[in-house]
């Protein structure tokens, strides 16, 4: 485990126009400020997501908590054992361990600010998914890439269930 020192990074800006943007509108990601440049303290991107467009499949990090700051739209976020949907301004933190997915709301498009901490490494994780959504990588490589990434896939029959079109609350 690394023990965050921000006293060793100075502030971080990111300008919108210099923010790389992986994936394709309208459910694209922009890949704010990763774990290196804030001393490990967080990363962040922010996610569009068009309407009832899938976000991250169910998984859980062994070391970090996710937050999902909800800017507009309607997010379904499965958390534990519930499936809630967040709408704009409204503010989930998932620590470590919690199985955690989320998508648009069926009815709706969400944008979310999404924020790990402590920071990991992703920026080449979301790169490794674009990649995969264009036949250019595999499945495999992503499994394989699980540690890495601090980034656990597993199986959730309420999420799937939740995802068939009924409402999460």
């Amino acid at each position: 485990m690394s023990f965050i020192r921000p006293a060793d990074h100075g502030a971080v800006l990111v300008r919108a126009a210099d923010a790389e943007v992986v994936g394709e509108a309208p459910s694209t990601v922009r890949l704010l400020a990763d774990s290196s440049a804030t001393g490990g303290a967080l990363s962040t991107q922010r996610v569009t997501l068009g309407r009832g467009a899938d976000g991250a499949a169910p998984h859980h990090h062994t070391a970090s908590s996710e937050l999902f700051y909800v800017l507009d739209g309607a997010l379904q976020v499965l958390a534990g054992e519930q499936v809630v949907t967040a709408r704009g301004g409204d503010l989930i933190v998932v620590p470590p361990h919690m199985p955690h997915a989320f998508a648009a709301a069926p009815d709706s498009g969400a944008d979310v600010l999404v924020v790990i901490t402590p920071g990991v490494e992703r920026f080449d994780y979301f790169r490794l998914l674009a990649r995969l959504g264009r036949g250019e990588a595999t499945l495999e490589e992503l499994l394989a890439a699980q540690e890495r990434f601090d980034n656990h896939f597993l199986d959730s029959p309420l999420w799937r269930e939740a995802r068939a079109g009924k409402d999460g609350g």
